[in-house]
């Protein structure tokens, strides 16, 4: 039997890590499984556009200076590519996110046990709102980053439970911005250290993960032999480059999901600090009980 981990708990840094790879491991199998029978074909159709958009980006791009009209030679079909790889990308993420939260929702709702049916149901219910605020969310990072880099670290903590809260909260895309900056103001500091420490643990395990298309790539390009060979470069995007690109890229994706389920007990260790909504929950179930 599986043991079912409380989420609506308080918990310290180490323990929001732990429990992060501890759900993971126990709900493996139902987990990946729904993710894959709800939001496989949307990620499937971001690896497709991927190719399409390497293939489109080595194909404008010639190396050949003694035609320099080559150099970018379709801009249309340049941002055709760009439009449809940002697209597909933006759906791949919307609907994972969404289905990891809502898978989180159904074990937490049931006591570890999922509904696949409710979380696909809610998955497309809640698509608009989602798309929407994740939109937000993005717009808000980017313009802390174009502003000034250090606003970006404050304004990454609440960005991080927005989401959650949207779904867990069932409330609109605005409520759920808007609750967030109140949610993370006498925890930011701990908040802001697990996050720190997610995204690293992301970015390492992703580096492993694009070693072989960067050897890959040097390898072609001569660097490690010493002789780069220009006439090489006009063949820069081959089948194997490609294959490389879109495995890694796959691989990372997924590594994703570990940060959204870290957001979730996140999410839930905050509400758990400033509302004891899990506590207060706990002693009316004991008092029903008795009852």
């Amino acid at each position: 039997m599986k043991s079912f981990i409380e989420f609506k708990k308080q918990r310290e840094f180490g323990e929001l890590l732990a429990d992060t790879f501890a759900f993971i491991r126990n709900e493996f199998k139902p987990f990946f499984s729904a993710i894959i029978k709800i939001s496989g074909p949307y990620v499937a159709l971001f690896l497709f556009a991927m190719v399409f958009y390497i293939y489109i980006i080595g194909d404008q791009f010639n190396f050949d200076f003694t035609q320099p009209n080559q150099f970018y030679s379709s801009p249309l079909k340049l941002i055709l590519a760009y439009v449809v790889y940002f697209g597909t990308a933006i759906l791949a993420y919307t609907f994972t996110t969404s289905t990891v939260l809502h898978y989180i929702k159904s074990y937490v709702d049931n006591k570890g046990i999922v509904n696949p049916e409710e979380i696909k149901k809610n998955v497309y219910k809640y698509f608009w709102p989602f798309l929407g605020l994740s939109i937000l969310k993005g717009l808000t990072i980017i313009l802390a980053t174009i502003l000034c880099c250090l606003p970006v670290f404050y304004f990454i903590v609440p960005m991080i439970v927005t989401l959650p809260i949207l779904v867990f909260e069932q409330s609109g895309a605005s409520d759920a911005y808007s609750k967030s900056y109140p949610l993370i103001k006498d925890e930011f500091w701990i908040t802001l250290a697990t996050i720190v420490l997610l995204l690293i643990i992301y970015w390492v395990i992703s580096f492993v993960f694009s070693l072989p298309t960067a050897i890959y790539t040097y390898a072609k390009m001569g660097i490690f032999s010493g002789e780069i060979d220009p006439g090489n470069l006009d063949s820069f995007v081959d089948p194997i480059y490609i294959a490389l690109n879109v495995l890694g890229s796959f691989f990372q994706y997924i590594l994703n999901i570990i940060t959204i389920v870290g957001s979730a007990f996140i999410y839930f260790n905050l509400n758990e600090r400033k509302y004891f909504s899990g506590t207060i929950e706990r002693i009316d179930s004991l008092g029903n009980s008795k009852d």
